[in-house]
């Protein structure tokens, strides 16, 4: 039985309610959302599928799940919004603010670095205690304590989960306040997003169970993959899989203040705060801060964590193509060349497209393999540019 697919489509958009219908029936997705905007208007708004199989308990509306590394690019709004009030400088060394950082080979890692993931803390070498992604004091202590992978500043990394304290710890002793209240107070209330970085306990919200992905046979293995399976003390291994034996669904995990891969939410909420982004509203950050955002501000073609070319702004990613490397599935997140925004683990996506009037993103509940993208998001965010006129993504990125 087809999975039921509810919500608004603008006629316009038809190709992306049609490629999210597909997901379902041939891409084995099991629940999603998807949701998009332009110039300020809701245009697609919809969802589908089940959010529990075991329970038979379908995706509703207000759906929310765990959406992975999406929750970075919040993270990074959060250290914008200060930057733009004046109360973080970007070419400050990080010892200024937290001066229990500068050390270990990290004195010299400026606040730039730390939102390029050039600062040198990809992942930690010795086990995370059980159940230490939900101390926020632990894991700041263990990002003081650990010695630079390299020189801060002189290549890039992916920070997978770290990045939630490094950058998260910055918002924190700036602005007084936790990263999940700082983000809810000065980002989530201004727009009305359901998006929450530490769910609250009295917060009485439906939430799909992520479904981790199961490798098949016939998958491609990529390096990262090989270095994660193989090498137990690679920067990939670690990265992947020191968390302390973390549970992503258990609903007090959920409320802690996971800034590199914890935050909740579907594509509705996601797009509510990325649309202010997308219109240069201004409720968020000023034009010339908004320019800033957007800019590529590091690049490399081997990733010290990803090991494959990768692409940032100031904490967000850029458009990466990566098809034409033989690199892999799952290696390349495509979107206009002036969006930013941030891919999670399975293939969810959010991203703001300032050029585009485009605000854009898709969640779902069971994983797909790579590293980035896979079909089920590519696809939707194709035929998002194909119906605003684009005429192809050849060079790397949506072009008209």
């Amino acid at each position: 039985m087809a999975a039921s697919v509810q919500g608004k489509c603008d006629p316009k958009f038809a190709k992306v309610r049609e490629e999210f219908e597909r997901n379902f029936a041939a891409r084995g997705e099991v629940g999603a959302s998807v949701c998009l905007s332009v110039d300020g208007q809701v245009a697609v708004d919809l969802w589908g599928g089940m959010a529990n199989p075991e329970t038979s308990d379908p995706w509703q509306e207000d759906t929310v799940s765990i959406v992975f590394s999406c929750t970075k690019a919040a993270v990074a709004t959060c250290a914008h919004i200060l930057i733009d009030q004046g109360k973080l400088n970007p070419s400050a060394l990080v010892k200024d603010y937290w001066p229990e950082f500068a050390k270990a080979g990290k004195e010299k890692t400026t606040v730039q670095m730390m939102l390029n993931h050039e600062s040198a803390l990809p992942t930690l070498r010795d086990q995370v205690k059980p159940g230490g992604f939900g101390d926020w004091d632990y894991m700041i202590k263990r990002m003081e304590d650990e010695e630079a992978f390299w020189e801060p500043g002189t290549r890039n990394g992916y920070h997978m989960v770290n990045f939630g304290w490094t950058v998260g710890e910055l918002v924190r002793r700036v602005s007084g306040k936790s990263l999940g209240t700082f983000f809810r107070e000065e980002v989530a209330e201004k727009t009305g997003a359901k998006f929450w970085i530490g769910l609250p306990e009295s917060e009485n919200v439906h939430i799909a169970p992520i479904r981790m992905y199961e490798p098949k046979p016939t998958d491609q293995p990529t390096e990262f993959t090989i270095a994660l399976m193989g090498d137990p003390n690679s920067i990939q291994h670690k990265s992947f899989l020191n968390t302390g034996g973390w549970d992503w669904n258990n609903r007090q995990n959920q409320a802690a203040e996971v800034g590199g891969g914890g935050g909740l939410s579907n594509a509705r909420g996601q797009v509510k705060w990325y649309t202010e982004l997308a219109t240069n509203s201004g409720k968020l950050v000023s034009a010339d801060r908004l320019a800033a955002m957007g800019r590529v501000t590091t690049a490399t073609q081997r990733d010290a964590t990803l090991l494959i070319p990768s692409r940032f702004a100031s904490g967000y990613m850029k458009s990466m193509d990566n098809r034409g490397l033989n690199l892999g599935p799952g290696t390349s997140a495509i979107m206009g060349e002036a969006a930013f925004g941030h891919v999670g683990a399975g293939g969810s996506i959010g991203f703001a497209d300032p050029e585009a009037g485009l605000a854009f993103s898709y969640t779902m509940n069971q994983m797909g393999g790579g590293l980035l993208l896979n079909e089920r998001g590519q696809s939707l965010i194709d035929a998002a540019y194909q119906a605003l006129g684009y005429r192809t993504n050849a060079p790397g990125s949506w072009v008209r």
